[in-house]
């Protein structure tokens, strides 16, 4: 298959835009120029002036398949992903049965095989069942295409456990991602500690919840010299931890949602669990941290954590309802929006944080678009203004707080190894 992109712009450093065009054969980029004249072509598509980027990469979303198909499948899920201009998601490993040994993970790759329209690359678990206990065979895993080991959604609660779970991933060289819960301090919370949980008198979670793991794990890494990786960091103290760690040579990445860079726990009016997500909202002091450790290259990229749930769970209100809400249909426009928009970062760095940062900390050979590349392609109309409708979804999930939000920026085709995969219609 031989598809030529007519009519486009790229980004170059310093926000420079030029005009370029794309010609892509057998999967790849063949070519990027100006223009490009090129023959037994099997398709033109006239960009109509629009950006090209690399397609982005998402190493952190739940599919729920299998177990939770009334939440997402993976069809439904990397159907939204490639809508959000995504075309590697990486998807975490609370499932049923858990990808903890050959046999679950042959399984699951079968299912990704057959039902997924974008790249998938998924997670084992660190422990047996996510338990917490008994670690995953890691040495029997790691032959197949494991992304890395995760017990996302629980915090590893002892350090031993920790200890000998990065001594086994460091043995093969795989990274250890952590969701950082310390559950002796958790107190059923269901919010962030301060003044919101107060004001609705909901049970919070406090902020050292969170950094006290990573400040352990940060020392456990630089013994082992395992890669480190910290999950949707959201706190003041934990950016500063990172920090310092990484100071030090310590080798450890992090990542940031969409939802803590553009909202804070003021965001949250009444009992709604639409804002009801695992690590919570924090404090506008927090959300300024946060943005700076991006900034700073303490945070390193932006990852969704997309994480669907019915309608019917999400309606129990904080108390009851599940943790998380959706991201990936609407994690670019939502960002050039409340980011570039408002001059807080670049368009860039932006498209760096969605591509080329977590493809080089994880070591994947996508996210450039350059010759010779894999064709992952998102083309992106930034002009084109819309309202967020959550009723318009691909994804099961409807649960985001972000509904009815006017935005601007919008991904309007996806390619996915030389592939439309997704197209907006005009």
């Amino acid at each position: 298959m031989k598809i030529l992109l007519k009519n486009a712009k790229r980004l170059l450093p310093q926000d420079k835009i030029e005009r370029c065009e794309v010609l892509i054969e057998n999967k790849k980029i063949k070519q990027i120029m100006p223009e490009i004249t090129a023959e037994n072509v099997d398709q033109v598509i006239d960009c109509k002036g629009n950006l090209v980027t690399p397609g982005f990469i998402d190493v952190h979303i739940h599919l729920r398949e299998p177990g939770g198909e009334h939440k997402e499948t993976i069809n439904t899920g990397t159907e939204a992903a490639a809508r959000g201009g995504y075309t590697t998601v990486c998807a975490m490993p609370n499932t049923s049965p858990v990808p903890d040994s050959k046999e679950n993970i042959l399984g699951l790759l079968t299912k990704i095989e057959k039902n997924a329209v974008i790249r998938v690359l998924p997670y084992a678990s660190i422990t047996k069942n996510l338990a917490g206990e008994a670690l995953t065979n890691f040495k029997e895993i790691v032959d197949y295409p494991i992304f890395a080991f995760t017990d996302d959604g629980v915090g590893i609660q002892t350090a031993h456990t920790m200890l000998e779970a990065m001594k086994e991933a460091r043995a093969v060289n795989k990274p250890i991602v952590a969701h950082c819960e310390d559950n002796s301090i958790l107190y059923d919370g269901v919010l962030h500690e301060g003044e919101v949980s107060d004001r609705l008198r909901l049970p919070g979670i406090p902020s050292a919840c969170e950094s006290v793991q990573i400040a352990r794990d940060v020392l456990l890494a630089e013994m082992t010299g395992c890669h480190y990786h910290v999950c949707h960091v959201s706190t003041k103290e934990s950016v500063r931890i990172i920090r310092d760690a990484k100071n030090a040579g310590i080798h450890v990445t992090a990542e940031v949602t969409p939802h803590h860079l553009l909202l804070n726990e003021k965001s949250i009016i009444e009992d709604d669990a639409n804002y009801k997500m695992n690590p919570p909202l924090r404090s506008e002091a927090d959300q300024l941290a946060l943005i700076e450790g991006l900034l700073d290259g303490t945070i390193d990229f932006i990852a969704t954590d997309h994480a669907p749930h019915a309608e019917k769970e999400k309606a129990k209100g904080f108390l009851n309802a599940p943790f998380g809400i959706v991201g990936l249909e609407t994690a670019f426009s939502l960002l050039y929006t409340g980011l570039v928009k408002e001059g807080i970062v670049t368009l860039h760095q932006l498209i760096d944080w969605l591509t080329i940062k977590p493809a080089h900390v994880f070591q994947l050979p996508y996210g450039r678009l350059e010759e010779g590349y894999s064709a992952d392609i998102t083309l992106i109309d930034l002009n084109k203004a819309y309202t967020i409708d959550k009723h318009t979804f691909l994804s099961k999930g409807k649960n985001t707080p972000f509904d009815q939000q006017r935005v601007n920026g919008m991904p309007i085709m996806t390619i996915y190894e030389g592939e439309i995969v997704f197209k907006e219609i005009q």
